[in-house]
């Protein structure tokens, strides 16, 4: 079976005579049709660029074997070519025999492929935060094509260039200029070439980024609480690229404790107690860079009525918090507010007595010579006065 590649533009039209321009890829098959709208029993021909007779009605006066036809009748000529050149390239004529002549043109156009693209990156390796350029070439295609560049699942926008070479050949570079990050490690950068005789070409690569070290310490040991008495294991994870070579431990404005074990990323602190809190740091570095992270560490008391509600090893985060300013406020204003109404409830109380002695005194005021006597006399005319003044004492 024939490989056929066409692509049917606006027809050419002379009165009677009607035919299309072609375009095909090179080294496939182009068929060109010239037809005639109106049966006159005139006689159809197809003549090359070179106006030299390809088909006069079936017969074939050409010696080009390449040239086959498909279908003659007296409304139409149909006449393959197979293995198209850019030498095939040109204008070929459809001439009906009338009186004047008619003719119309079918232009064949070859389309070259371009060639495999190539990536080229000017560094292997980037570090995070610097810029990478890279370069895709697509060599060889007819008409120029065109390149996008794809990174991940995004596209970026490069600058293209185009050279024209021989035979209205053309090789296209584009050239791609972005800053990297450490997301960017792994993640293919693809060139992505569009030309009307392939489809899906491409070529790809993949981002080598360097970074320093990310650093988290991870608390091993105890599960809750650190408490007087417990051991404890801090663990330096780090990560980065290249790998870490050298992680270390150190304590923030102190020493380690004395009997403090360093192995690998790991730090193991036993017997612990309340000196030893204070802000424990790890580093760690690689090629590219040093960074750290830092654990603070507070020892509770063994007895749990010190633990608070909720705790997170992280950092420091278990370390006791202050007193709310504001509940303190709050307690002073319930006090302050106790208090008066306590010196409410007494003014009532001795105003209230007050009144009682007043009332007293007025009933034994009648009979008595003095207000003593008239108090004993209101409480009942006891003859002890020495007791009714000490009651009233």
């Amino acid at each position: 079976m024939m490989s056929v590649c066409l692509c049917l533009c606006p027809a050419v039209q002379s009165q009677n005579l009607v035919t299309d321009n072609v375009a095909v890829v090179e080294g496939e098959v182009a068929v060109i049709s010239c037809r005639v709208k109106n049966n006159d029993d005139s006689v159809i021909q197809l003549l090359n660029p070179n106006r030299q007779t390809i088909y006069f009605r079936d017969v074939r006066p050409l010696k080009d074997a390449r040239f086959q036809l498909v279908n003659f009748s007296d409304n139409e000529l149909r006449v393959s070519l197979s293995n198209v050149t850019l030498s095939d390239e040109g204008r070929y004529v459809c001439q009906l025999y009338t009186d004047p002549p008619q003719e119309a043109y079918a232009d064949i156009t070859v389309l070259i492929p371009p060639g495999n693209p190539i990536i080229e990156s000017r560094e292997g390796q980037v570090i995070e935060g610097n810029e990478t350029e890279m370069t895709c070439t697509a060599m060889g295609s007819k008409p120029a094509a065109t390149i996008r560049w794809m990174k991940g699942d995004k596209e970026l926008q490069g600058k293209s260039k185009v050279e024209e070479m021989y035979d209205t050949m053309f090789t296209v570079t584009s050239q791609l200029t972005f800053t990297v990050t450490k997301e960017d490690d792994g993640v293919p950068v693809v060139c992505i070439v569009d030309h009307p005789a392939v489809k899906d070409v491409q070529a790809q690569t993949y981002l080598v980024v360097h970074y320093k070290p990310e650093v988290k310490i991870v608390v091993e040991f105890p599960d809750g609480l650190p408490r007087e008495g417990q051991n404890m294991e801090l663990s330096c994870q780090a990560k980065g690229k290249p790998h870490p070579q050298q992680i270390n431990w150190v304590k923030v404005d102190d020493d380690l404790p004395s009997h403090a074990l360093i192995t690998g990323p790991d730090l193991y602190i036993e017997n612990l107690n309340k000196t030893y809190n204070g802000t424990y740091r790890c580093f760690a570095a690689n090629s590219v860079g040093e960074s750290y992270d830092d654990y603070i560490l507070y020892v509770y008391d063994t007895t749990p009525s010190t633990e608070p509600a909720a705790h997170d090893s992280r950092a420091g985060e278990g370390a006791p918090r202050a007193v709310d300013h504001a509940v303190i406020g709050g307690v002073v204003a319930v006090v302050v507010f106790a208090m008066l109404c306590l010196l409410i409830i007494l003014g009532r109380y001795f105003a209230r007595h007050k009144g009682t002695y007043f009332t007293h005194e007025a009933k034994g005021a009648d009979d008595a010579a003095d207000a003593d006597t008239a108090i004993i006399n209101a409480e009942g005319g006891h003859n002890n006065s020495d007791e009714k003044k000490e009651y009233y004492i």
